[in-house]
């Protein structure tokens, strides 16, 4: 089995029926509690949805560094830019759709352009949001948050990666983006799992990979799932959990390109301006691939459950496997 020894996975990654599950936004309020007690100078701000985005486990320790700004996230930006700039760790949190999709703007020119060291919990981000729709699907946030200069953008691949991405948006001087999920998906990392921001981690390799998925959120651990049913198939590939979308591991990419010679792409976003976009300008500048983009085709989401809208947009294992054939048939 070419599951990578390296990335220190669960035993258990490939096993749906006993692999645990916890959304990505636990990760956040874990994270944000845990690195609350290490640095008194980290507040949360939140618009109004402190269940939702789990920053009620802050408010609950420390609820002296905690503020409700209420629905009014173009606020909310400028507030915590301001408390930047008397040294405070600001994280503020809401549905991406509207943190960073309302206050774009705020996040851009109060923070970005000013250098304040502001973190942006985006919650519920991406399809799976489910039954709330196209309204609070958040499909666009990665590629208006890495257009932003000064922005580093995380997309953590379950609950525990999520929980090192927070610690380490907190250590990080400067504007961050970290995404995150609101349904149940797989842990399949643990605390020994290599993470470390601007570093890909490879997940799954064979000797010889005929196609490299890349992907990040949850949507590598179908990635991983797909891996296994090419290898059943005869077909070998890689796995790159790509966590950090801005600054990009452009060495691992361009390993993957070379030795692989075909790419699929898989997030649960819209393919213009996000992962997949991100790795095309990679590999148009350093090693032109053929490549096969998996994600939302231009258009918005829709309502239902969670795992259905997976499966409606094409991002599920079986899928990825598909992209894969294609992509290899095209190299060939």
């Amino acid at each position: 089995m070419p599951l990578n020894k390296n990335a220190k996975l669960t035993d258990d990654v490939l096993d749906l029926s006993k692999v645990a599950q916890a959304p990505t936004r636990d990760g956040f309020g874990n994270g944000l509690a845990k690195e609350g007690e290490k640095n008194s100078n980290i507040v949360v701000l939140c618009a109004d949805l402190s269940e939702s985005t789990r920053s009620l486990w802050f408010q609950k320790k420390f609820p002296d560094r905690f503020l409700e700004c209420g629905v009014a996230e173009q606020n909310m930006a400028s507030v915590a830019s301001g408390m930047a700039a008397m040294g405070k760790i600001p994280f503020i949190s809401s549905y991406a759709m509207f943190s960073p999709g309302r206050n774009w703007e705020q996040i851009r020119t109060t923070i970005c352009y000013n250098r304040q060291n502001v973190k942006i919990g985006g919650a519920h981000a991406g399809v799976s949001v489910g039954p709330d729709g196209a309204t609070h699907q958040a499909i666009e946030d990665i590629a208006i948050m890495r257009v932003i200069p000064n922005m580093t953008v995380l997309v953590p691949a379950d609950s525990v990666e999520a929980e090192k991405a927070t610690i380490a948006a907190a250590r990080i001087n400067g504007p961050v983006y970290v995404r995150f999920a609101r349904e149940k998906t797989p842990i399949f990392t643990t605390l020994d799992t290599p993470f470390e921001v601007g570093r890909a981690e490879v997940f799954w390799d064979s000797e010889k990979p005929e196609v490299a998925l890349i992907s990040c959120g949850p949507m590598v651990h179908n990635a991983v799932l797909a891996a296994d049913m090419l290898e059943k198939e005869g077909i070998s590939s890689r796995v790159i959990n790509l966590h950090t979308i801005k600054p990009m591991d452009e060495k691992e990419i361009t390993r993957a390109a070379k030795d692989a010679g075909a790419i699929v792409t898989v997030e649960e976003h819209q393919i213009m301006g996000g992962l997949g976009s991100a790795i095309a300008e990679v590999l148009a500048k350093n090693y032109p691939t053929p490549m096969e983009f998996m994600g939302i085709q231009d258009r918005f989401g829709e309502s239902g459950e969670p795992n259905e809208l997976i499966e409606y947009f094409g991002l599920m294992p079986k899928d990825i496997v598909e992209a894969a054939k294609r992509v290899i048939k095209r190299k060939k």
